[in-house]
């Protein structure tokens, strides 16, 4: 064995009986740093119902409040095909299917596209989501 691969396999060890010799806090510290950010929960499974809900907002917002919020990002560059803002063009064949379609679209998404449900504001009441679609059909005619 040469002198490099040498000198690195007592390093590796060196750090590898570092590593061992730390005190429970210490590895309790590193599993609290390194776990996921969000965990799955499934519904009726009791290891993980205190988990924190998403919190909908109290009190219905206004429709620019929520696009200026949410959906702005898309729908004000044309971002993966979303409709722009003002284009009355774009909007015209949308807007003649009808708003109930519309809302539909603004909280459950469009399969396929970059459309997801409710622009992916999820601390959106689906009323919420209704005065933006509202606000931009109106912006948009």
């Amino acid at each position: 064995m040469n002198r490099i691969a040498f000198s690195f396999l007592v390093a590796l060890l060196a750090g590898s009986a570092f590593a061992a010799d730390l005190s429970d806090a210490q590895r309790n510290a590193i599993v609290e740093r390194i776990k996921p950010v969000g965990e799955s929960c499934v519904e009726g499974d009791n290891t993980c119902a205190a988990a924190p809900a998403t919190v909908v907002s109290a009190e219905p917002r206004s429709g620019e409040a929520v696009y200026n919020a949410a959906c702005m990002a898309c729908h004000s560059t044309g971002a993966a095909g979303a409709p722009k803002y003002g284009d009355a063009v774009a909007w015209s064949g949308r807007i003649a299917k009808g708003m109930p379609a519309l809302y539909a679209t603004g909280v459950g998404g469009v399969p396929g596209t970059g459309m997801i449900a409710k622009g992916g504001c999820m601390t959106c009441s689906d009323e919420d989501v209704y005065a933006a679609v509202d606000y931009m059909v109106a912006g948009s005619q």
